[in-house]
C-alpha cells in the first residue's frame, strides 16, 4: 500500500488487543439499524477475500458511534443480501 492517507480505513481492536485495518466498503440502513461493511486489509494483500465484516453502529447519547458484533444470523444474511445487490457491479460475489 502507498503512503496516501485513506480516509475509507478504519482500525478496529481485535479480540487480543492489536489494531486490525479495515477498508470501509459500505454503510446500509435497513430496518431502523445501520450497518457498516467492512473488509480487512491484511485479506486485500493476499488479492484473496474470503468475507467481509458486517457490524451494527450503534449511536451514543455523547455523539460517539461504536460497531456492535451481529449475532442473529438471519440479520447478517439480510444485510449481507442488500450489499451483494448494491455491489453486484463492483465485486464478484461467486457462491
Amino acid at each position: 500500500m502507498n503512503d496516501e492517507e485513506r480516509d475509507d480505513i478504519v482500525v478496529l481492536l481485535g479480540e487480543d488487543g492489536e489494531e486490525v485495518e479495515f477498508e470501509h466498503l459500505d454503510t446500509i440502513e435497513m430496518e431502523g439499524n445501520e450497518y457498516v461493511i467492512l473488509l480487512p486489509l491484511e485479506e486485500q494483500e493476499n488479492e484473496e477475500v474470503d468475507e467481509v465484516v458486517i457490524l451494527k453502529i450503534e449511536h451514543n447519547d455523547d455523539g460517539d458511534d461504536s460497531f456492535i458484533t451481529v449475532d442473529d444470523e438471519e440479520e447478517l444474511n439480510r444485510v449481507f443480501e442488500e450489499f451483494k445487490t448494491r455491489m453486484e457491479d463492483e465485486y464478484d460475489f461467486d457462491e
